[in-house]
């Protein structure tokens, strides 16, 4: 049975010594965290950093709230100090005694002076267990602050300082072999990482919670990770560096090698347009009425950029041998291919006549041996022919008629009778 203005029926005694106990142990857990907060590692180290941003918004409304949260905790202290006073005065608690005992423990006895508002209430009522409830809320997003900025601040600087330590190392080397800001855009890239990296830290020191990515769903206090997005970018960012300052050294290492073949494909160029120079003027004393291609000079363009890588590897200018031989490379390469092709063009005149010497000699041959080599209208075909295709200069057009007029003789004569072996064309 209730009693008036009470929170419900009045407790026993067995009630009231489990409730004390209960809170008891509640004030020992907030008070343990309490203490915890107030010695955590990323607590201290946000009271004495020079914070912008987020981090300084936050921590200033968390550093309200820690403030608050001793406030409460004191009041809780006293309310269940007074409890415990109350319930001390005798062994057997009398009705009176109870009902007082249950307003304590169930109504909102523990009354706070001021607010967690801007305008700080004049006063807020709880009761033992709101005021529990509250405090944890409280704890929890005051904890959420300290921890996510704790480990920001764990990750991240140590590894803005490795890859800082390495991209000195990497300048080093670029240094080394002529890449240099303005000069190559390497160098450019270099200059642009570290000035991202100096201001990246500077950030993620004073702004911290700037830098964290919470974790989807997570209620708990540093539910989440350290958002490394822009670390991540300015690693992948040094490592295409790292790579092209190894290619540069890679030339350093091996351009004298590269050199020697280069001049190598471009000495084996200019021969094989000497020798089509040469053929073309063969195939023009020795074959009429052809079209033979002019064949080009040497390439003196090329040449000049040889000389040119030649002059950058004496002065260690390895960042520009690098593309310069690369593109030489294919160059020679497609020089020597139009060189062959060129030859190939010039000669085909000759290759055709040795072609229609070969047919002849193949068709007289097969006549002798089935026995009409001593027919006259072959013997004076075969004459023509032979004596258009070595004569100089040759119409190739009228010697593959002479050849061609050759073959239908061969072909109508030996289509007669068979001879004494029985042998036919």
């Amino acid at each position: 049975m209730g009693v008036a203005g009470l929170p419900g029926p009045v407790m026993d005694r067995d009630e009231v010594d489990r409730a004390l106990a209960r809170l008891g142990a509640e004030h020992k857990a907030v008070e343990d965290s309490l203490l915890a907060l107030q010695d955590h590692a990323g607590r201290r180290l946000l009271e004495g950093a020079e914070l912008t941003g987020t981090t300084r918004d936050r921590w200033q409304a968390t550093e309200r709230t820690i403030t608050l949260l001793w406030t409460y905790f004191d009041a809780y202290t006293a309310a269940l100090h007074d409890a415990r006073e109350v319930r001390s005065r005798r062994r057997w608690p009398g009705r009176e005694e109870l009902a007082e005992l249950t307003d304590r423990l169930r109504g909102e006895s523990v009354h706070v002076s001021g607010g967690a508002s801007e305008q700080a209430l004049l006063a807020e009522r709880f009761t033992l267990d709101g005021l529990v409830r509250r405090m944890n809320e409280l704890y929890a997003a005051s904890l959420d602050v300290v921890v996510t900025a704790d480990a920001v601040w764990s990750a991240l600087p140590a590894r803005i300082d490795l890859l800082a330590a390495e991209l000195g190392r990497t300048r080093s080397l670029a240094h080394s072999v002529g890449v240099r800001p303005g000069e190559h855009p390497a160098g450019d890239e270099l200059e642009a990482i570290t000035a991202e990296l100096s201001a990246l830290r500077a950030q993620v020191v004073s702004d911290p919670l700037a830098f964290w990515r919470p974790a989807e769903g997570s209620s708990a206090p540093g539910g989440g990770r350290p958002d490394t997005t822009r670390y991540d970018t300015a690693a992948r960012a040094l490592e295409d560096v790292r790579r092209e300052i190894e290619a540069v050294l890679q030339v350093r290492q091996d351009s004298e090698d590269r050199l020697l073949r280069l001049r190598d494909v471009l000495s084996r160029a200019d021969r094989t347009l000497a020798e089509a120079r040469a053929a073309r003027g063969e195939v023009l004393a020795k074959i009429a009425a052809s079209e033979v291609p002019a064949v080009s000079g040497p390439p003196t363009a090329l040449q000049e950029r040889l000389a040119t890588a030649a002059e950058y590897r004496r002065h260690a200018q390895w960042h520009r041998l690098s593309p310069l031989l690369d593109a030489l490379e294919q160059e020679a390469e497609d020089e020597l291919l139009r060189a062959r092709a060129s030859l190939t063009a010039v000669t085909a005149p000759l290759a055709v006549r040795a072609e229609l010497r070969g047919r002849l000699d193949a068709y007289k041959a097969k006549v002798a041996r089935l026995g009409a080599a001593e027919d006259p209208l072959l013997v004076e075909r075969y004459d023509t022919a032979r004596r258009m295709l070595w004569s100089a200069p040759c119409d190739l057009r009228a010697a593959e008629q002479a050849v061609l007029r050759y073959q239908q003789a061969a072909a109508e004569t030996l289509s007669g009778p068979r001879d004494g072996r029985g042998s036919q064309w």
